[in-house]
């Protein structure tokens, strides 16, 4: 373990709808077989936390790469490091809404930090009780009355962003915050 660092790795848009199926204990097999330690799941959307060497591209890379030759599916996939993690649950502009109602606060994380103007071109499509926010390199979005109904779409979110975002709810968030810290 000497060396060896936690981490978090998303999954985009796996286990939806009945597509790109990937179970829960078969992608904890291929993340061990890795070579990455401590590997743990939460919920069926795709989210890892574990230990490993290397810096995040790498680990993305080679995430990717087994998906691919495990499963059949090309999957974004996101890695961050527990510092990051924690510099992006810090940042979170809206801390009240996210306590009243942690599903319906969101944190969108891409490859590449979004385009400058992300957060004003999402501001300007969104509904009027929607507020999308960019800081720390991620755009957050309160979506008051659900994301299901929303202008906002991940299409919208990937096109004005500039790379593909994955979304995770502030309960997610949390969760995986207390997972990596056990690491």
């Amino acid at each position: 373990m000497l060396g060896m660092k936690p981490w978090i790795a998303l999954l985009r848009g796996i286990n939806v709808g009945g597509h790109n199926r990937i179970p829960m204990a078969e992608l904890r097999e291929t993340c061990c077989e890795l070579g990455w330690l401590d590997v743990a799941t939460y919920i069926q959307s795709g989210n890892i936390v574990f230990a490993a060497d290397g810096d995040a591209g790498a680990l993305e890379e080679k995430l990717q790469t087994a998906i691919r030759e495990d499963f059949g599916h090309d999957v974004h996939t996101l890695v961050r490091g527990r510092d990051d993690w924690a510099a992006q649950l810090a940042a979170n502009p809206f801390p009240e809404a996210s306590e009243r109602e942690p599903n319906l606060v969101m944190l969108g994380l891409s490859k590449s930090p979004p385009a400058g103007q992300a957060a004003e071109a999402l501001q300007e499509r969104a509904a009027a009780d929607e507020r999308v926010v960019q800081k720390n390199g991620a755009l957050w979005i309160h979506y008051p009355n659900g994301s299901a109904r929303s202008k906002l779409t991940p299409a919208l979110l990937d096109r004005l962003a500039g790379s593909p975002v994955t979304t995770r709810n502030w309960r997610t968030v949390s969760k995986l915050s207390d997972m990596i810290e056990r690491q």
